[in-house]
């Protein structure tokens, strides 16, 4: 590296550094590196002279510094800052000028005429080639919102991409035409199947908006939602007569394994003279066991009704068809013949299974206020025979 790109190098990097605003994510000192880089690749591989490469390089590390005062004509306040830094470093006036043209030819749409115009122009795109395009294009998208330049949707923005790739630019070297098209065609792929794959999820997108405005647009029928509410309600009410009997088979097992072990291990002691003092508290907790085994039975007994109606009584809706205990005692053909005429009445239907609904309520109601009472009978009994037969331990202790 000769002594005049270092100190190029060296200067820009404080430069920008310095002056440049946060808000270039994209042309900035990274990208100002990636496009020497780049030059340096390609003069590597052609024919060039020591000084056509020490003016490409020197135009590459100036050619993005005029974007401290923002993007537009950026490119000729890089010339302006590369002349002034060349006159103090006491370059010729012919060489300032080869320098400035290769810096203008990073401008976007013109068309390069040297060969190190060419070098420029393809080092400051080869990002279109990188395996890492997708982050340098997020970045120049991001730098875009930030400075205000414009903002973009996705769509937008990849047709914006695949434009620029087909349109506005072209690799002009031979080393880049042989060596980065077949990266840049990869990326162009990969940003045609990106805007493919949009165009399909809009598509769709659009398919389910139309489908709800139409669905909107109907008259829409409650049939659905109401068969639904009484599906839900009635697994509900079924779900919780299931729970209360088996709340009260639980007490009910529980109360009759207390009866058996009191009438093999409680009973026979009643027997002696001595134990008499046990009776009253033994008795006690009987009952109650006895009393909280009844409740249970009753809690979990089943009603069933008389099992017949009249035609009558379907014409008239006075008859639920679908409880069993409405229709347990009727022929096949008369039952079949009742539920045909509920089926063409809608609000016979639904007035049944609203009858049924309510009446499953009623035994819901009548099933926990018994098995509540069973508990409250339970528990005291408990508490009553266990205060029993401490009292009377206790007065027959006292006695001896």
């Amino acid at each position: 590296m000769s002594k005049l790109i270092a100190e190029a190098e060296v200067y820009i990097l404080n430069f920008l550094n310095e002056n440049l605003n946060r808000n270039y994510v994209y042309h900035n000192i990274s990208h100002t590196q990636r496009v020497v880089e780049n030059a340096k690749e390609i003069c590597d591989n052609i024919e060039v002279s020591e000084n056509d490469i020490e003016n490409v390089l020197i135009a590459a590390w100036f050619h993005d510094s005029g974007f401290i005062h923002g993007a537009e004509n950026h490119e000729r306040e890089s010339v302006n800052i590369a002349s002034d830094w060349l006159k103090s470093k006491k370059v010729n006036e012919d060489r300032i000028a080869i320098i400035s043209d290769i810096i203008l030819a990073t401008k976007m749409g013109t068309t390069p005429n040297t060969l190190l115009e060419r070098v420029i122009s393809d080092a400051d795109c080869a990002h279109l080639a990188s395996k890492r395009f997708s982050n340098y294009s997020s970045l120049l998208r991001k730098e875009w919102e930030l400075t205000g330049f414009k903002k973009l949707t996705d769509r937008e923005w990849i047709k914006e991409n695949i434009n620029f790739f087909t349109v506005t630019q072209k690799f002009h070297t031979d080393y880049a035409l042989k060596n980065w098209s077949k990266a840049k065609a990869k990326n162009l792929a990969k940003l045609i199947k990106s805007q493919k794959n949009l165009n399909q999820d809009l598509k769709k997108f659009n398919q389910k908006q139309e489908a709800l405005e139409l669905k909107k647009g109907k008259i829409e029928s409650p049939e659905r939602g109401i068969e639904t509410m009484f599906r839900v309600a009635l697994r509900n009410h079924i779900t919780l007569s299931d729970i209360a009997d088996t709340k009260a088979n639980i007490l009910l097992s529980v109360n009759a394994i207390i009866i058996s072990m009191s009438f093999s291990t409680l009973i026979p002691k009643l027997d002696n003279p001595s134990n008499d003092y046990l009776l009253v508290p033994s008795i006690i907790f009987i009952l109650f066991t006895v009393a909280s085994m009844i409740l249970s039975i009753l809690a979990t007994r089943p009603n069933v009704t008389q099992g017949k109606f009249t035609k009558e009584d379907v014409a008239n809706k006075k008859v639920n068809l679908l409880f069993f205990g409405n229709f347990h005692q009727m022929k096949l053909d008369d039952f079949e013949w009742g539920i045909q005429e509920m089926m063409q009445d809608r609000d016979y239907l639904y007035g049944s299974l609203t009858k049924d609904l309510y009446f499953l309520g009623l035994v819901l109601n009548r099933k926990y206020s018994l098995l509540r009472l069973t508990y409250t009978v339970f528990m005291i009994g408990i508490i009553v025979s266990v205060i029993a037969f401490s009292v009377a331990f206790a007065m027959q202790g006292y006695t001896a």
